[in-house]
């Protein structure tokens, strides 16, 4: 992780805790269990303040600041599931986020920020550079307790935030945990996921023992749950070893599935999250809500617009010069990818700049193309119409084909009440099919619902593939993509030092597509972003080779072997920010097979 001075440490981060304003007044008397967790929370960043003032000044040890730093996060998650709803913002920017710089947009202007918080200190604290890096150490931790002391006085002031539903903080709470939580993304240096986990399971259940809203509901199940979930992890404790599987299928899902029979209201988190609160399992397709990510709303949608939005997928009429439609490049029996290195342009013997990416749940994200240069799934299609190297027209032109065909003004008819022809329902058409290509029956997804057996390589890889191997920090399950949980409204990009070529061809140079700091949004023309492109999903990944947005890469192996030697700074080549780890995973070969294995069996290209 690459680090900044101390006096730019201050300026930028005395900007951020300035604009900080907790927005909602809540009740004072809120349960006692949050209040007494606020003081205690503040209670430890107080100590971990001192403490790292004392290691800058060689008056205690790094085990003892370890220590502290350990009893630190433990208590903030007793306290997560609640502060994290109500106060997102605030917790993923101020108390703990990523160890990633990062933008943030103040008006007109937008700052690249160096990254603050619980995270980023429990990866400076358990790394091997801890004892040179005193000085940062020292002031993340002065930040953050002055950050969270503004907070806490403004909570005593004012009250919390306060919602009607207290399930969906808990369920919240559960995605969270399996999916940052035992992955390792929480934990960067220590890696101390049982025991984090186990205290946020122990607020939890201290929180729904003490507050009379759940004397509304039968609560002896989700004790025993959560009772038995935390004698599993005080038992379980390696990283390595945890298994991640069973850790699911006893506690997680059953808990999610029976807190949400409590009370299944969304309160405002509709607007807010593309989570579906109805669903009962996270590896089912009910998960997310394909209509937060598209204009098109759910009431709009029928089997008719589909249909149209079908008939306009297959045709070659709709673009410039004839030759060319959507599944040119996105073909179903390859899950809607070309196979090819950089998918064709509408010239002879041209490509465009990166390949086709799979559309098998494109529709769950709120960023499009490998640059994410598109906000919105039907401004996605509004780039090919217009790119000179793609279909190469405009909605008018399109508008007045389909206009001069009868079949279509049919089809219009049935999907439209007016049957309107015109850009908007061309859209929504087009919307609907694309958004109607869910792949979660694959056999990894039937046997996290218990409904069919996988083989042990495959159950292996998974935990390889959340653990060891290091893949869930940045392809987040369920959906195995750079959708971040747990409200799944924003998306990553990465900097992975991709290679011109295979590893095995040498001499080894970065590709030269500068990706993300090239793309139109200017207010992310950020250094940060110089050679990062989007975490796509590995859902369907046997069919979409090649692999990466330059197609470099012919085979799982290739691109296992890659990631094994921590990316292109972990092969040596020069990397400004490389937010891929650099150290080797130490995979073995036998490892590498099973993660592949685990990635074949999340194959389901049934529904096209």
């Amino acid at each position: 992780m690459k680090f900044y001075s101390l006096i730019v440490l201050f300026v930028l981060l005395g900007f951020a805790v300035m604009s900080f304003n907790p927005s909602h007044k809540g009740f004072k008397n809120e349960n006692s269990v949050i209040h007494e967790g606020l003081s205690d929370f503040k209670t430890r960043l107080s100590q971990l303040k001192s403490d790292a003032y004392g290691f800058s000044e060689n008056k205690i040890t790094l085990e003892d600041l370890r220590k502290t730093l350990k009893e630190t996060r433990n208590s903030f998650k007793e306290i997560e599931f609640y502060v994290a709803y109500h106060y997102p913002e605030f917790t993923k920017t101020h108390l703990n986020a990523a160890p990633l710089f990062h933008i943030e947009a103040a008006g007109t202007t937008s700052y690249t920020l160096p990254p603050e918080g619980l995270q980023v200190l429990d990866e400076l604290v358990f790394s091997d550079e801890a004892e040179t890096k005193k000085e940062e150490i020292k002031t993340i931790a002065d930040f953050l307790f002055n950050s969270y002391s503004s907070f806490y006085l403004s909570s005593l002031k004012n009250g919390l935030s306060k919602g009607s539903n207290k399930t969906l903080p808990l369920r919240i709470e559960l995605i969270r945990i399996y999916s940052l939580g035992v992955t390792g993304f929480d934990t960067p240096g220590s890696l101390n996921i049982s025991e984090e986990t186990l205290h946020a399971f122990s607020g939890m259940e201290k929180y729904i023992q003490d507050d009379p809203y759940f004397k509304n509901y039968n609560t002896e199940k989700a004790d025993q749950l959560f009772s038995a979930g935390i004698t599993y992890l005080s038992e379980n404790k390696e990283f390595e070893t945890f298994d991640r599987i069973e850790f699911y299928k006893k506690y997680i899902q059953p808990l999610y599935r029976e807190l949400g029979s409590w009370d299944g209201r969304t309160d405002d988190l509709k607007e807010f999250s593309g989570w579906n609160p109805g669903s009962k399992d996270f590896f089912s397709s009910d998960f997310l809500d394909p209509y937060f990510y598209t204009l098109l709303k759910k009431d709009e949608d029928n089997e008719a617009l589909r249909k149209l939005g079908k008939q306009i997928f297959y045709d070659q009429n709709v673009s410039g010069n004839g030759k060319m439609s959507c599944a040119t490049c996105h073909l179903p029996e390859n899950a809607f990818t070309d196979l090819k290195s950089k998918s064709p342009s509408n010239v002879d013997g041209k490509t465009v700049l990166r390949n086709s990416p799979t559309l098998y749940n494109a529709v769950f994200a709120k960023r499009f193309f490998y640059d994410l240069r598109a906000f919105y799934l039907e401004q996605q299609a509004e780039h090919v119409i217009y790119n000179k190297d793609e279909f190469n027209t405009s909605y008018d032109n399109i508008i007045k084909k389909i206009n001069a065909d009868p079949e279509y003004k049919k089809a219009f008819k049935k999907a439209f009440k007016k049957g309107n022809i015109n850009r908007e329902n061309f859209s929504k058409a087009l919307s609907s099919y694309v958004a109607s290509l869910y792949s979660y029956d694959s056999d990894f997804d039937k046997f996290m619902r218990s409904e069919k057996e996988i083989s042990d390589d495959a159950k292996n890889g998974f935990n390889l593939f959340m653990g060891k191997a290091n893949c869930a920090t940045c392809h987040f399950a369920p959906n195995f993509s750079g959708l971040v949980p747990p409200f799944f409204n924003e998306n990553e990009s990465e900097v992975l030092g991709i290679t011109a070529k295979p590893i095995d061809q040498k001499p080894l140079e970065l590709d030269a597509d500068k990706g993300r700091v090239n793309s139109p949004v200017k207010k992310e023309n950020s250094w940060i972003y110089e050679n990062s492109f989007k975490t796509v999903t590995v859902r369907n990944i046997a069919l979409t080779k090649p692999y990466f947005h330059n197609g470099a890469f012919n085979s799982l192996e290739e691109v296992l072997e890659f990631y094994n030697e921590g990316g292109g700074e972990g092969l040596g080549l020069k990397m400004k920010n490389q937010t891929l780890a650099p150290d080797k995973l130490n995979l073995t070969q036998t490892e590498i097979k099973q993660v592949i294995t685990f990635l074949n069996s999340l194959t389901d290209i049934s529904n096209k």
